[in-house]
């Protein structure tokens, strides 16, 4: 079994322990005690590979929140449609991820709740779109309330960064080691011809 360790993290009343018990247990709870750090453990097949899945969920105390990038693999980065300071937030989150893990690439989803609240919507999935994009990470606008596959999808989208960057796949890296010889091939002849 592959190991794979998410965080969660979020301004308040997002919904990340929500989505977290929704993936696991594909039930709906609206109310939880915001001052407790969980984790939630099952196991998984993905891509016909066994995954023992960790997801920390905690209360963002700033004073833990460098161990717990550590400790993570990747990262679902949530937002409400209906708050727009929790969409303002995430940023800063992302650039305290990026500093602490100083990787090139670090698996991460944006994932924007609460779509069933359309009548309170401040923040535009083109506006979600975009900054997933500044970001360098995936992108899902969901309801946790409303759909249980789409949470899944959600989760399911991280755990395949994850892995791919644990284990490349074999025909990736090989199309990767083809082009490099090939750019490097055009640019030996590009050096030895006579302009």
């Amino acid at each position: 079994m592959v190991p794979v360790k998410l965080l969660i993290l979020g301004a308040q009343n997002t919904g990340k322990t929500a989505l977290c018990v929704r993936f696991i247990t594909k039930r709906f709870i609206g109310e939880y005690d915001h001052k407790k750090e969980v984790t939630y453990r099952c196991s998984r097949v993905v891509d016909q590979e066994a995954v023992d899945l960790e997801i920390l969920d905690i209360a963002c105390k700033e004073s833990s929140l460098d161990s717990s990038i550590h400790w993570a693999d990747g990262f679902l980065l949530l937002y409400s449609i209906t708050q727009r300071c929790s969409f303002q937030e995430v940023p800063r989150l992302k650039k305290l991820i990026d500093q602490t893990k100083q990787s090139l690439v670090v698996p991460t989803v944006l994932v924007a709740n609460k779509a069933d609240l359309e009548i309170g919507r401040e923040v535009t999935t083109e506006e979600g779109q975009r900054m997933a994009k500044d970001l360098r990470c995936g992108f899902r606008e969901l309801s946790v309330a409303e759909a249980v596959l789409a949470v899944e999808a959600a989760v399911l989208q991280l755990i395949r960064l994850v892995l791919d960057q644990q284990h490349p796949l074999p025909d990736r890296r090989s199309y990767m080691l083809s082009v490099r010889h090939a750019l490097t091939r055009k640019l030996t002849r590009s050096k030895t011809m006579q302009w």
